[in-house]
């Protein structure tokens, strides 16, 4: 992988993470346009180093957030940081259940099916436009809330379904803040990825030779930078509805990879 291949990856993981258009999607799509020896699955060293890049971006864009989850956590009083803190902890049960059970049949999926990405595209499309027409309620996010979304997030590990638009839209549908429902699904992705990234590590399957840190190195700052800028942007389109606009998207591309699949 050169430079310029590392530096686009990073900002389509950085813009994909956070936009409701599914950043494994688009990485699948990706690997179909350029072909696999242009971009073969991405090395596993690198995906961790994007994926730890977007997750530093959302520590950074809601780090006041973040230390309240951790004083809750370790205050273990029960007062408002904790509550917030047990619903984080509950919103990831189901996507790790998901993720140790079926693992193998997850990553089989991750082969250049470009037809089910276009599907699950499609399926997103959906999710947008219904939140969008949802109304605006000021509710709080309860524990079966937490339990739900997360079961949301469990299914946005199909490539193709936007994890961010799928607990976003899930959050508001429940009837959640917007604003609230934007910060939950930032937040309760944190703790899964880098639980990821220690597994990953413990694995023994990250390595790099030295050849590699210039491109780790851009992509990762591709990732951080262009993370950072999406996030805000989410933020303040979900405040202001305008979901609808990523699912005209969604769909368009969904339809083209159908058909490119077939032909």
């Amino acid at each position: 992988m050169n430079s310029i291949e590392a530096v686009v990856l990073g900002i389509i993981q950085g813009l994909t993470e956070f936009l409701p258009v599914s950043s494994s999607g688009h990485l699948e799509l990706a690997k179909a346009i350029l072909g696999d020896t242009s971009l073969p699955e991405e090395s596993l060293t690198f995906t961790v180093v994007l994926h730890f890049a977007t997750a530093l971006s959302t520590i950074v864009i809601f780090r006041a957030e973040v230390l309240q989850i951790l004083k809750g956590l370790f205050q273990f009083k029960w007062n408002d940081e904790f509550i917030f803190s047990a619903k984080i902890v509950l919103s990831m049960i189901p996507a790790v259940v998901i993720g140790l059970l079926f693992e193998e049949q997850l990553e089989s999926l991750f082969g250049g099916n470009i037809a089910l990405v276009g599907a699950m595209l499609l399926v997103t499309a959906l999710l947008l436009v219904l939140a969008d027409r949802a109304k605006n309620t000021d509710k709080e996010v309860s524990y079966l809330n937490a339990i739900i979304i997360g079961i949301s997030q469990a299914i946005a590990m199909l490539p193709g379904i936007s994890r961010s638009g799928a607990t976003i839209s899930t959050t508001v549908l429940l009837g959640v803040d917007r604003t609230k429902a934007a910060r939950f699904s930032f937040l309760m992705v944190v703790p899964l990825i880098f639980g990821a990234i220690a597994k990953d590590l413990l694995s023994g399957d990250i390595n790099f030779q030295s050849s590699e840190i210039v491109p780790i190195s851009l992509g990762f700052v591709a990732a951080f930078v262009s993370g950072m800028l999406a996030c805000k942007w989410m933020i303040a389109l979900v405040q202001k509805s305008k979901l609808t606009y990523f699912s005209i998207y969604c769909a368009i591309v969904g339809v083209i990879a159908i058909v490119v699949s077939f032909i």
